[in-house]
């Protein structure tokens, strides 16, 4: 886990004068060759991925400079004109709300209702440790009534520079507009070291915890609370529709864990460490990741040892997110006569899974599937 899309772009805001120095220079100290460190090569995802990068990394943090200073030049000529005040719902208008990534969608359409207009910056597809930034993402946080942001400093390799760029101060860290999903969560994998050499770490702990379906009822409430702040006449709505969303994810979730039970206890190796909250709560063992430590890729030294540690513990699952190439799953569970799964960390991930329930049932449908066809798993 970690930065990915722009190198060590810092997770707090800086200058308006030193934005673009920052955005240019981040990372440089680790030199041209700094892709190699110790275990393994530090990649961008989409080379992982097995996708040729459109320009070099020096090209896109350019480019994201220059889509700062357009941002400046676009708020400094029409931001009096665009910029959010208080949502005019009772002129007819909605409570702008944008969105990090695809779920906090969902869930903000739901709990808003009528009342609001949702977009998402990220794509399912997408690495939301690195999502590609596009010059229309300013606009939009500039016209922003509200900010929903998964938290964790799951965003902080992309979304704070833009944040400082779009010059809207509903939506700065702090102020009403802004809401962190994560303030009631109980992060898992806390990193003990924060040393560069054990990888793309999340200090504050790993942020994927909108996989597990009890903890998107924490993620709704709060993103109720937040939008009663901005707009304390809805709240009486919001709460209504909160209450309504708690029932049908408990009738979900009575459902997921009747599917999940066969999967109960069941070990598996995943690309990145980004299915524990799924993991434990349906019951999954997670044994290790392919990558050597979060955001590294492995060396083969590391290949070898993980295809030893599955032989010796039984394992014969491999988990592969829809942003990494299928070669080294591939390898791995042929090496193991084990099988893949393809696993979903976002709405949106697979055509078909559109809502936060389609992403739950679709992985724990994959999982089933790759399971019942390895005769190593029958009678497990």
């Amino acid at each position: 886990m970690g930065s990915r899309n722009v190198t060590n772009v810092r997770p707090y805001f800086p200058s308006r004068g030193g934005l673009i120095l920052a955005l240019s220079t981040q990372g440089r100290g680790l030199g041209e060759g700094s892709g190699k460190g110790e275990g393994g090569i530090r990649r961008e995802r989409h080379q992982r991925a097995g996708r040729s990068p459109a320009r070099s990394p020096e090209g896109r943090l350019l480019s994201l400079g220059r889509m700062a200073v357009a941002g400046v030049l676009f708020v400094a000529l029409f931001g009096l004109l665009g910029m959010a005040g208080r949502p005019a719902v009772e002129d007819g208008g909605k409570i702008r709300v944008v969105t990090s990534i695809p779920d906090l969608a969902d869930f903000s359409a739901r709990i808003g209702g009528d009342l609001v207009s949702v977009e998402s910056l990220a794509k399912g597809m997408e690495d939301p440790h690195g999502v590609p930034v596009k010059p229309s993402f300013v606009p939009r946080l500039n016209r922003a009534h509200v900010l929903v942001v998964l938290g964790l400093q799951a965003e902080h390799s992309w979304l704070p520079a833009l944040i400082e760029v779009a010059r809207n101060s509903n939506i700065l860290p702090g102020n009403p507009g802004y809401i962190d999903c994560s303030v009631k969560i109980k992060p898992k994998q806390i990193p003990r070291s924060l040393l560069r050499r054990e990888g793309d770490v999340h200090p504050l702990g790993n942020p994927h915890f909108n996989l597990d379906p009890v903890y998107a009822k924490v993620i709704a409430e709060t993103i109720a609370e937040g939008l009663a702040r901005v707009y304390p006449p809805g709240q009486s709505v919001f709460q209504a529709n909160l209450k309504q969303f708690h029932a049908h994810m408990d009738e979900q979730l009575e459902k997921w864990h009747a599917m999940a039970e066969p999967l109960r206890g069941l070990k598996f190796v995943s690309y990145h460490q980004d299915t524990i909250y799924f993991a434990e709560r349906f019951g999954l063992v997670e044994v290790g990741q392919i990558e050597i430590r979060p955001g590294i890729e492995p060396t083969q030294g590391h290949l070898v040892w993980l295809v030893d540690r599955m032989k010796e513990k039984g394992v014969t699952l491999v988990l592969r997110e829809p942003y990494f190439g299928e070669q080294l799953p591939n390898w791995v569970a042929e090496k193991t006569g084990g099988t893949v799964a393809k696993f979903l960390i976002m709405v949106g991930g697979n055509p078909g899974v559109d809502r936060y329930e389609d992403l739950i049932e679709f992985n724990l449908r994959s999982i089933l599937k790759a399971v019942g066809s390895n005769p190593a798993q029958a009678g497990r």
